[in-house]
């Protein structure tokens, strides 16, 4: 019984893993897709990277919310939506029942206290850099989402976050005082009389916080990663997450209002508690849509499904020279593949942490470069006749080894076999350049 499970596991895995989805030539299966992407996510949820950062989150949110709704109400006055700050809090936080208006009222009392206009140059700055220290914060939680190392620099920075906190408060309390506006009575009862527009306007009631949800969800999934997301992807990750917030809410709300026992225990800091699970389980649903935006943009990553990704001697030397030879050929503009480290992955069908850490290995070794543009290309460092295969080759074998220079014992005939491998290698290769090696015959090294 037991062994005929394993073998009906195994037969299910080997079914599921066998599809490949960057394989545009086969035909779609988007069930394994999805199931595909599901496992994934719930590995990085079990592996605690995702807790761990929404953790980190749901502190720097508690030092910043007021300072950055004190900013964003400074700039909602310009556009006269300022008032709509509290039914916007209470809407964000109805998972909390009759708490999200207490907690709702204090977060404006406080804000209400800050003075913008006694503060001071100091006080400003402090205000500014306290908010741009959260917005840092969640890029590098999505960044770590979508396996990128690179920051971006300090205009790119700028920009992205001047919208964040400009743009991004403006559409949200516009878009619940458009609710609110829609779910008027006296705006509505001219329609009324019309056929089946009661109907129509329940059904769009009904969807329309779900829609707004998915809509800055999605806007958010665009913006914050440091790279180029489809809008393909975030829209599949803002829907899952939209879904799962609406979900999580509706069971939350329900817990609150049957843990009249967490009440008695902890008194007036139960809302507070309550405050901290809610924004935990809020940014929690953030990064697993990102996660899953990541997945579905970079399908390649679905055949790496082992939690830990180990490459043996040969494919590390694989990866090095594959991924010279496309620098090269572009650099000699005899391929039209943009370098960039997305593009690289796709082509060689390598997840792109990986393939990340390769690079960063090449350019410790002085072997490639990246460009200053605002998708960073690698580039060869020197010229193609100064980069040899066996620095490719080196540097390939190097790429995981421990920073600490580890001696093994050997004995002598083990030492010596292993010395007179490496002379027929180097003998093998000689001093054949990467430039001979992009133009030669592709039958083999000359």
């Amino acid at each position: 019984m037991i062994a005929s499970a394993k073998a009906l596991k195994l037969h299910w895995l080997k079914y599921l893993w066998s599809y490949d989805a960057s394989e545009p030539d086969l035909n779609s299966s988007r069930c394994r897709h999805f199931l595909q992407i599901v496992i994934m996510t719930s590995q990085d949820f079990m592996s605690g990277m995702l807790t761990l950062r929404t953790t980190s989150l749901v502190f720097t949110t508690l030092l910043s919310i007021v300072p950055l709704l004190a900013v964003s109400i400074s700039v909602l006055k310009g556009f006269g939506v300022h008032d709509q700050l509290q039914p916007a809090l209470i809407s964000l936080l109805a998972p909390l029942g009759d708490s999200s208006t207490e907690i709702s009222g204090q977060i404006v009392g406080f804000v209400d206290n800050i003075k913008i206009g006694v503060l001071g140059a100091l006080g400003i700055s402090l205000l500014i850099f306290t908010v741009l220290s959260l917005i840092q914060k969640i890029e590098a939680a999505f960044n770590q989402a979508w396996r990128l190392e690179g920051n971006r620099n300090l205009m790119q920075r700028f920009s992205s976050y001047l919208s964040v906190v400009l743009v991004g408060p403006v559409l949200i309390f516009s878009a619940v005082g458009f609710t609110a506006s829609l779910s008027s009575n006296s705006l509505l009862d001219p329609l009324n009389q019309l056929p089946y527009v009661n109907e129509v306007i329940f059904l769009v009631g009904y969807l329309l916080p779900y829609l707004l949800i998915v809509v800055a969800f999605m806007f958010i999934y665009l913006l914050v990663p440091n790279t180029r997301v489809k809008a393909k992807s975030a829209f599949f990750g803002a829907v899952i997450a939209g879904f799962l917030w609406k979900s999580v809410g509706a069971l939350f709300t329900y817990f609150v209002s049957a843990s009249t026992s967490y009440t008695a225990i902890y008194s007036g800091f139960a809302i507070v508690l309550m405050f901290m699970v809610w924004l935990y389980l809020s940014w929690l649903i953030l990064l697993v849509g990102s996660t899953i935006s990541y997945y579905h943009q970079h399908p390649e990553r679905l055949l790496w499904y082992q939690s830990t990704i180990q490459l043996s001697a040969r494919m590390r030397e694989q990866l090095a020279l594959q991924v010279m030879r496309n620098i090269a050929l572009c650099y000699n503009q005899q391929s039209k593949l943009s370098p960039t480290a997305v593009n690289l992955a796709h082509y060689q069908k390598v997840p792109i942490d990986t393939l990340m850490r390769m690079l960063g290995a090449l350019e410790q070794d002085g072997l490639v470069c990246q460009s200053n543009d605002e998708t960073s290309q690698f580039l060869p460092s020197r010229s193609l006749n100064q980069i040899t295969l066996l620095d490719i080759l080196h540097s390939a074998r190097d790429a995981d080894a421990n920073s600490q220079t580890l001696k093994f014992y050997s004995d002598e005939p083990v030492s010596k076999l292993l010395k007179q491998i490496e002379s027929d290698f180097e003998t093998r290769l000689g001093q054949q350049t990467l430039s001979d090696f992009i133009n030669i015959d592709q039958t083999g090294i000359k």
